[in-house]
């Protein structure tokens, strides 16, 4: 396979097929697709039966070909400009739909909770009872495999367009489910914590941020690489711009399987910045990145680097740091997965 070049892209669209192949089968896809439970309710008030499950690998090749297709048909056209926004709204098609899912799930888990506190006797209620629970279970599998595909999907927009796929608001956050038969307050507890495994994930903070114009995704990517040979269970958190410093960290917590959070600039008024800033000091990071841009990055510093008080390990980048900016051809401009 063609080695990246300096700017970070993959040579040419015959690169393509070998990524392809490279992320084949990946533990994903065979966790969602390859092991379905027995029997599943595949829509509300269905009898439980046999489903089958799409090939993981033929549901995989099936995600990496469409966001391809939609580059391949629009290359060298007057369209080829609005391929990122069509293939940023097909993965996000998979992700309205596992947020759907994710909605439903949480009002079937609801009622088994209610169903387990008043427990009655009888075959008709224990039957409501497992039909309901397996309805819960049928339903996070189908979430789960949606995930998958969305995920998939991202990773190939971010090939394309160098940019990892984010959606326009909310959480985008996937786990691989295995399928088992357990009792209902089991399955609600085990659900609880996995749950809160996905949302609120535990490991050391590094904070970074930085300006929206910022080109040298390379120096960026070596210190977070020095950074996550010292501390491997890093969570990431940015101040959540989606260009430039922010971005290219996003992109490097995406290729390197490293949570990330973007703590944006939430709700009106005055003096949002700063309490952004706050409530990132709140974390106790372990390490910081800052890069000179504004005044949110300034702010940031001088909380991590008090007269008194706690202080935080800081790199400091200048814009002046960057090496010179190479401009890519858009269609070119892919980054190796």
């Amino acid at each position: 396979m063609t080695k990246p070049t300096a700017s970070g892209s993959v040579s040419s669209f015959a690169d393509l097929p070998e990524l392809y192949a490279e992320l084949t089968a990946t533990t994903p896809f065979e966790a969602s697709f390859g092991d379905p439970i027995p029997l599943s309710i595949a829509e509300p008030h269905d009898e439980p039966a046999e489903h089958l499950m799409p090939e993981p690998i033929a549901a995989q090749a099936e995600c990496a070909g469409v966001v391809a297709s939609i580059f391949d048909l629009f290359n060298d056209t007057r369209m080829e400009p609005l391929a990122p926004e069509i293939a940023w709204g097909f993965v996000n098609s998979f992700h309205f739909v596992a947020g759907k899912l994710e909605r439903r799930e949480d009002d079937l888990a609801d009622r088994i909770r209610d169903m387990a506190r008043r427990l009655e006797p009888g075959e008709v209620f224990t039957k409501e009872l497992e039909d309901t629970q397996l309805e819960c279970q049928s339903t996070a599998e189908q979430r789960a495999a949606v995930e998958a595909m969305r995920d998939y999907a991202g990773l190939m927009y971010r090939t394309y367009t160098g940019k990892p796929w984010s959606p326009a608001r909310g959480s985008r956050a996937s786990q691989v489910t295995s399928a088992s038969q357990i009792s209902a307050l089991d399955f609600l507890r085990a659900r609880y914590e996995r749950r809160q495994e996905r949302y609120d994930p535990k490991g050391p903070i590094v904070v970074v941020s930085g300006p929206s114009e910022w080109h040298d995704w390379q120096i960026l990517w070596n210190r977070l690489d020095q950074i996550k040979a010292r501390i491997p269970n890093l969570v990431l958190v940015t101040t959540g711009q989606r260009l430039g410093f922010d971005a290219s960290a996003a992109s490097w917590a995406s290729q390197r399987g490293v949570p990330c959070i973007g703590f944006g600039l939430y709700g009106r008024g005055d003096g949002k910045a700063f309490k952004r800033n706050r409530q990132i000091a709140d974390l106790m990071p372990v390490e910081a990145i800052i890069c000179e841009g504004s005044g949110i990055q300034a702010g940031l510093y001088d909380l991590f680097n008090p007269q008194h008080g706690h202080r935080v390990p800081t790199h400091v980048f200048m814009k002046a740091d960057q090496s010179a900016d190479v401009p890519v051809k858009r269609k070119r401009s892919y980054i190796a997965a």
